[in-house]
């Protein structure tokens, strides 16, 4: 069984992508709101301007990380310094189209990301990310 969750974030530049992955969650109500940004400076800005407000936060983000402006691993260097602000529990998915074995390395070594995911993601994978909710439970 999925279990839903509050608010999930999409961290990726790919308009397909984020299409496609909107219209899987909103089909199968696994979020009552999801947020989108293009990048990653976006994402973090947006979790600055909301610390203080934990239910605008979101409760899972999927990040790319290929993105212009800021990618992903400086997006994770920024989230790691604001954890600690933050009055909630963010699980951090990697979903990515890079299957080079150092990107798998270093995200394992980052405590803050819960998976790594390679594109192109399908409803297996998705599952896979929302059941571990009632798993945690």
């Amino acid at each position: 069984m999925l279990m839903p969750v509050e608010t999930i974030c999409l961290v990726d530049d790919d308009e397909i992508y984020q299409y496609t992955t909107q219209k899987y969650i909103e089909v199968r109500k696994l979020a009552q709101k999801i947020l989108s940004f293009p990048d990653g400076e976006i994402a973090i800005d947006y979790l600055q301007e909301h610390i203080e407000e934990p239910a605008c936060l979101p409760d899972k983000i999927l990040l790319d990380l290929s993105m212009p402006v800021m990618d992903g691993w400086e997006f994770l260097e920024e989230f790691v310094q604001l954890k600690p602000r933050i009055g909630k529990s963010i699980e951090v998915y990697i979903v990515s189209s890079s299957v080079n074995l150092r990107d798998l390395e270093r995200a394992r070594r980052i405590s803050e990301v819960s998976d790594y995911i390679v594109k192109p993601i399908n409803d297996d994978k998705l599952e896979q990310i929302f059941a571990r909710v009632l798993d945690q439970s």
